[in-house]
């Protein structure tokens, strides 16, 4: 066949590609959804530290974010990676040593190893605003690196898999300012728990620290996802949902005994767990200092996370110089341990106001939402729930293959009225359901969970 006779046919299948190309573009299903950047939060940590900027971005239908550390010029960098599951991006590069400053950026992100794609992201960023190119052989290497780590904030977290993209990374880069840090359900702490091994599922969220000694500052960050309980200084657990018979006041110690004793089984959704971290200071570090400050602190955090680093955990410490301060009368291990006080406030902070168990209050389900609740209702891939009506009283089961909260495909549960024009199921947990007509949202506030009747 001659070109001339090819031609058309080839014409054809070009546009015929670009038109596969482009409807895959177009059924991007994350492309419509609404992101909050840097966004207001109860709780903040202010500090004044010109060359660290921060960025959180969130996509609240998830809900899941991304949280990134961006300096303002080359910094030195060490990592700690431990525990069963960890996922980094460029950690075996760290571990080599090398003596000179390359690092830009620190990216954390939940969607499991999905959220990987924020790292990159962030690095691809740097390239495209003209902060970095591809010079390699420059005196300083100008080639962005960006490292960075997630969480697992899937399964009976929420109801959906969407998780922290491209489009969402670069955002919070290019909106990171300085001196402000959310705490609690921000960023990629937005739908993290802690105490899963005793099945306490307690939210939690991401936390932060900051302290000047003179002329050194140490800063610490946190995204507390541990499958043991955040421990305070007292030995007291911070946050868990007990069980029933469990006593009122109850302490990290009686836990350990107790789990080891058989009598608090192991929870079956507590599986998937990781802390990450971050500690900066503007202390110049050699790089074993620097990956020595990132064992210590990192080691430390068993004080405050207990059962820590296990092997349903991926934890990972990224240690950070700045190299402002040349000379410094702090030796490295007292600025490791300051840091490793520092940490440990840091998780303390992460974690939020725990929602209330609501008891049902004997009040009548009105006749509005007898008539519209009932329905069919899709969250996420694999997440359906069934609400019907009976002799004037509302029950509710998944129909696709996954669990939805206290929901199942064995039994039907009873929804009773409670507080607040709400439905409620009584249980360990906060369990709360309210109907618009269209759409049932499940613990309506920052974790909750939108599904469309269908």
């Amino acid at each position: 066949m001659r070109f001339a006779q090819a031609l058309p046919m080839l014409l054809a299948l070009s546009a015929q590609a670009d038109s596969v190309v482009s409807a895959q573009v177009n059924n991007d299903p994350q492309a419509n959804l609404a992101m909050k950047i840097n966004a207001k939060a109860e709780r903040e940590l202010r500090f004044d530290w010109p060359i660290l900027r921060i960025g959180t971005g969130e996509y609240p239908a998830g809900p899941t974010g991304v949280t990134v550390f961006h300096f303002d010029k080359k910094v030195s960098v060490a990592v700690d990676s431990r525990g069963g599951g960890p996922g980094t991006v460029n950690a075996p590069y760290m571990d080599l040593g090398y003596d000179m400053a390359e690092l830009d950026s620190v990216v954390f992100a939940g969607g499991s190893w999905y959220g990987l794609e924020a790292t990159t992201a962030v690095a691809s960023a740097l390239k495209d605003d003209g902060l970095r190119d591809g010079d390699a052989f420059a005196k300083v290497p100008n080639i962005a690196m960006s490292v960075g780590s997630i969480i697992f904030d899937f399964g009976g977290r929420r109801l959906n898999e969407i998780y922290p993209d491209k489009r969402l990374a670069q955002a919070a880069f290019r909106a990171a300012e300085t001196g402000r840090f959310p705490l609690g359900p921000h960023g990629a702490g937005r739908s993290v728990v802690t105490g899963g091994l005793f099945g306490c599922h307690a939210h939690s969220g991401q936390g932060a620290a900051y302290q000047q000694y003179g002329d050194v500052k140490i800063a610490v960050f946190t995204v507390v996802n541990a499958l043991g309980v955040v421990n305070d200084r007292e030995g007291n657990v911070v946050a868990c949902y007990g069980d029933k018979g469990w006593p009122k006041n109850f302490k990290t110690k009686d836990l350990m005994s107790r789990w080891v004793s058989g009598e608090w089984p192991e929870a079956s959704f507590a599986k998937k767990n990781t802390t990450i971290s971050l500690v900066v200071t503007n202390q110049a570090l050699k790089p074993a200092e620097l990956k020595r400050l990132a064992v210590q602190v990192q080691s430390s955090m068993g004080r405050a996370l207990q059962p820590f680093s296990t092997i349903y955990d991926g934890d990972v410490l990224y240690a950070v110089s700045t190299q402002e301060l040349a000379q410094s009368d702090m030796a490295p291990v007292n600025l490791g341990v300051a840091a490793s006080e520092l940490m440990w406030d840091a998780i303390l902070s992460a974690v939020p106001k725990q929602p209330k168990v609501l008891a049902k209050n004997g009040e009548k389900i009105p006749k509005a939402i007898l008539k519209n609740a009932p329905g069919e209702y899709q969250f996420g891939s694999g997440y359906r729930l069934k609400v019907w009506q009976k002799s004037g009283r509302l029950f509710a089961k998944t129909t696709a293959e996954k669990d939805i909260f206290a929901f199942n495909k064995e039994e039907g549960k009873e929804l009773f009225m409670a507080k607040g024009g709400v439905l409620t199921v009584p249980g360990r947990y906060p369990l709360v359901l309210a109907f618009d007509g269209k759409q049932l949202t499940i613990n309506p506030g920052n974790w909750q969970q939108v599904g469309t009747k269908i």
